[in-house]
C-alpha cells in the first residue's frame, strides 16, 4: 500500500521536478475524500540545499534515516544527478528500500542516481533525449527505451523529462489506488488524467548524421527530395556503389537504415509543417512523401504515439487547421 512518499535532494534541485513529486504526493487533499500521504523533503547532503535556480535555497529536517520507513521513494532532477559521484549512503539506502520491496522513481536525471546505485542494471528504462546516449556510457546494463514518457519496471519506474514526472507519479497513483484517485488528482492539478508511458517525448532533432563523405550527398539530397518515390536502388546510383554495398556503408555511418531514415525524416518534416502552417493533413502528407493522409497517420502514430490533428493541437491549441481529409 502506498502511504509513505519521501523524495531526497542533492544540490541544486531543480524546483519543478521536486514540485512534480509534492504537488501529487505532498499536498492534504482529504476535503475531498482523497488519501493524504505521509510526505517528507529528505536531505542527502545536509540540512539546507542549494536550487537550480538561483536566489533561494531549501531546508529540511529530514536526512537519509527517513527513507528507511517510505513506501516510495522520488528522485526528482538536480545538477548534482549527471555527476560521477553521489553520497554512499543514499545509494546504499536506495537499494535497501528495493530489497525490501518499497519503489524509487526518478524525474528526468534523477535516474543518473538510480544507475548508480544498480538499480537499472537488466531493466528498462526512461530518459529525457538530452540524457539518454550519456546514461547508456554510463550505465552499459541498463536498458534504455529512448522516446518514451515513462517505464514501469517495478520497483523501479523511471520517467523522462520535467511534465512526464507528473505522469509517471499519477500512473503509480493509479496502479496502487485506482483510477478515480488518480484522476480526481489529475483534475485538481489541470493536466490530463492519463498520458500512457509508451508516448513520445516531442523531440526536436534529427537522427544521427553520417560522420564521414561516403554517404553524406546522399543524405543532403534525400532532406531536399522527401516527396518523391525512393528506393534503395536510386541511392545507390547517386553514391556510384552497388545497392548491397550503399545498404550495408549506410548503416555503418548513420546508425541505421535507409528505409528508417527516410521515414523518420519525413516524420520530422510532417512535424514541422503541422507545427508551422495550415495546410491540411493531405496536403502534408504528399509534402512528405507519404502519399495520402490515411499513410501519414499511420506511421505518425507508429513513431510519436499520437495523431497529426492531435500533434497541432498540442503545439497550436485547439482548433488549428483540423482539415483533414
Amino acid at each position: 500500500m502506498l502511504k509513505n512518499v519521501a523524495a531526497v535532494l542533492l544540490d541544486g534541485v531543480h524546483p519543478f521536478e521536486l514540485g512534480v513529486v509534492c504537488e501529487v504526493f505532498g499536498l492534504d487533499r482529504s476535503d475531498e475524500g482523497l488519501p493524504v500521504y505521509d510526505f517528507a523533503v529528505v536531505s542527502a547532503q545536509g540540512p539546507s540545499l542549494n536550487t537550480h535556480v538561483p536566489g533561494f535555497t531549501l531546508a529540511t529536517p529530514y536526512g537519509l534515516d527517513r527513507l528507511e520507513e517510505a513506501d516510495l521513494i522520488t528522485v526528482p532532477a538536480s545538477d548534482a544527478n549527471i555527476c560521477s559521484a553521489y553520497p554512499p549512503a543514499l545509494l546504499a539506502s536506495l537499494r535497501r528500500a528495493v530489497d525490501r520491496g518499497a519503489r524509487v522513481l526518478s524525474v528526468c536525471s534523477g535516474v543518473f542516481v538510480l544507475g548508480a546505485a544498480g538499480l537499472l542494471d537488466g531493466r528498462r528504462c526512461a530518459a529525457h533525449w538530452r540524457h539518454a546516449e550519456t546514461l547508456a556510457r554510463r550505465f552499459p546494463e541498463a536498458v534504455i527505451e529512448q522516446d518514451v514518457l515513462y517505464v514501469d519496471e517495478d520497483p523501479v519506474i523511471t520517467s523522462a523529462g520535467s511534465a512526464a514526472g507528473i505522469d509517471a507519479c499519477l500512473h503509480l497513483v493509479r496502479k496502487e489506488q485506482g483510477p478515480e484517485v488518480a484522476n480526481r488528482i489529475a483534475r485538481r492539478m489541470v493536466v490530463p488524467p492519463h498520458r500512457d508511458g509508451g508516448q513520445a517525448q516531442y523531440i526536436a532533432r534529427p537522427l544521427p548524421r553520417s560522420r564521414c563523405d561516403t554517404v553524406g550527398g546522399v543524405l543532403s539530397w534525400l532532406e531536399r527530395h522527401l516527396d518523391e518515390e525512393i528506393t534503395v536502388e536510386l541511392l545507390a546510383a547517386r553514391a556510384h556503389m552497388a545497392p548491397r554495398t550503399f545498404a550495408r556503408r549506410f548503416q555503418q555511418e548513420t546508425g541505421t537504415t535507409p528505409y528508417r531514415w527516410l521515414l523518420r525524416q519525413r516524420v520530422l518534416r510532417a512535424q514541422e509543417l503541422l507545427e508551422a502552417t495550415d495546410e491540411t493533413v493531405d496536403a502534408i502528407a504528399g509534402r512528405t512523401g507519404f502519399g495520402t493522409a490515411a499513410a501519414l497517420r499511420h506511421q505518425f502514430m507508429r513513431a510519436l504515439g499520437t495523431t497529426p490533428n492531435a500533434y497541432r493541437r498540442t503545439f497550436r491549441g485547439p482548433g488549428a487547421g483540423e482539415t483533414a481529409a
